[in-house]
């Protein structure tokens, strides 16, 4: 008789996952929650949990949990396909596109020479510019998602100009730890700036009602202690734990300048693009000014490249990636929203509100952002987080005797370095996970450690500082 054939990990990874789901399919839903709410949570965190474990890269995992979702009546088609046609998405896949035309016609290129002529004598410094350049444009730019649609071709143009792309494994690494440079680096600029991201002023707003005052001048004098020593810390600590291939490039500077005097100037595609990019980027920064949507901007940039032919249908077929990152976020975005819809958020602040009580104010603030960060897990947008859990959790702070200010800020500077805790934790990342240079195992481990170490170098270094300052 043959021996029996062992399973291989694979297998076993997506036995764990059906196991997961039918076991937390089959428990009664606790008291108040629906049954559809339990079951999509079901489904959600079985989604998650075989991307973690390896069962399914993210767009199988997401198709299924789309599917049954429909199947077993748990959403409407309508509820589970509303994803499609949200203009954020539509937003990321238009900013791929053109940011593969700055790449293309050479002005990536071009972009990372220069940069690298400036701080390229180690990666280490290439990746302190690429913070460095986002936070100053950060204050512009109320949609992160926009943004990184700047930042991203230049990260592009320096992994290249490092000789770093997604099929050459001896530079891979290198490409790796430059794509979440940026990640990390929207994320803190994010917190840095009151107008960097959407959700801030939106919190602001929702802690009025506690008699809490948040503007730009507070939330900038609250955020520069915590933010700068995080944004000092994390390239080189990224570094550490990445290991890029090359670390020390003396004589990069000099090369690169050699670089850029050999192409020479630049070329009528290069211009058209320039041009273009630097429109969008006009229009993007004043679209809360203007009342102008961000992705018809991108639309209106998309469409002068495609008119110009510097990017053609031909250039558009090759990005398949676009497709599929498209598809997986609309299908997480949507089951995200409907778990909030349902209820399942709320219930869960409010759980812990009774669970907390009879603890002190230290632990329970302790407790309070903990959680806040940890159940960032189960969205996939910063926006639909703060709605569902800020009030709830500064309500619960507030009754058990934490001070209301220094928390507010707490949890709404966590809305926004908790955005790498996952790929999807936010549309700002899905041009630099979309990539090629980092696996998703590689994302979801590195957005753990590091919204980790940010988690702890807001609560050390930024606690007292708040406790301090905000009042």
């Amino acid at each position: 008789m043959s021996a029996a054939r062992t399973p291989s990990p694979v297998t076993l990874a997506r036995l764990a996952t059906v196991a997961l789901v039918v076991v937390i399919w089959l428990v009664p839903p606790p008291e108040g929650l629906t049954v559809p709410a339990w079951h999509l949570f079901a489904l959600f965190v079985a989604a998650i949990f075989s991307v973690i474990i390896g069962a399914f890269p993210i767009l199988t995992a997401s198709v299924f949990a789309a599917a049954g979702a429909v199947l077993t009546g748990t959403l409407t088609p309508a509820q589970a396909y509303a994803g499609f046609a949200n203009s954020t998405i539509l937003l990321i896949v238009m900013a791929f596109l053109v940011a593969r035309a700055v790449v293309k016609c050479g002005l990536g290129q071009r972009l990372g020479h220069f940069v690298v002529s400036l701080f390229g004598r180690s990666t280490l410094g290439l990746s302190y510019s690429i913070f460095l350049v986002d936070a100053i444009i950060a204050p512009a730019f109320p949609s992160n998602t926009a943004r990184g649609g700047v930042l991203y071709p230049l990260v592009v143009g320096l992994a290249e100009a490092g000789g770093a792309t997604p099929e050459n494994a001896s530079r891979r690494r290198l490409g790796g730890y430059l794509m979440f440079s940026g990640m990390v680096s929207l994320s803190l600029s994010s917190a840095l700036w009151f107008t960097a991201m959407a959700a801030n002023p939106l919190g602001a707003e929702m802690a009025r009602s506690f008699g809490l005052t948040i503007d730009f001048g507070s939330w900038l004098i609250a955020s520069s202690v915590p933010t700068l020593a995080a944004m000092a810390l994390m390239p080189w600590i990224l570094q550490r734990i990445m290991s890029p291939e090359v670390t020390k490039t003396p004589d990069a500077p000099a090369a690169a300048k050699r670089a850029l005097a050999a192409l020479g100037p630049l070329s009528r595609d290069e211009r058209i693009v320039a041009v273009t990019f630097l429109g969008m980027v006009g229009l993007w920064a004043s679209a809360g000014a203007l009342g102008l949507d961000s992705t018809a901007v991108a639309l209106l940039g998309l469409g002068i490249l495609l008119a110009a032919g510097v990017l053609t249908l031909g250039d558009i077929a090759k990005e398949g990636d676009v497709l599929a990152t498209f598809i997986w976020f609309a299908v997480l975005y949507t089951l995200s929203g409907q778990l909030n819809e349902m209820g399942f958020m709320g219930y869960l602040g409010h759980r812990m509100a009774g669970a907390l009580g009879g603890l002190g104010p230290i632990p329970v603030y302790l407790i309070l952002v903990v959680a806040y960060v940890a159940l960032h897990y189960l969205f996939v947008s910063q926006t639909a987080h703060v709605l569902a859990l800020f009030a709830v959790f500064l309500e619960v702070g507030v009754k058990l005797g934490v001070p209301a200010m220094p928390l507010a800020f707490m949890l709404l500077f966590a809305s926004n370095f908790f955005s790498v805790i996952t790929p999807q934790g936010s549309s700002a990342n899905l041009l630099f996970t979309g990539s090629g240079y980092l696996s998703q195992g590689q994302l979801y481990r590195l957005g753990a450690i590091t919204t980790g170490i940010s988690l702890l170098v807001y609560l050390v270094v930024g606690t007292p500082w708040l406790m301090a300052v905000a009042r």
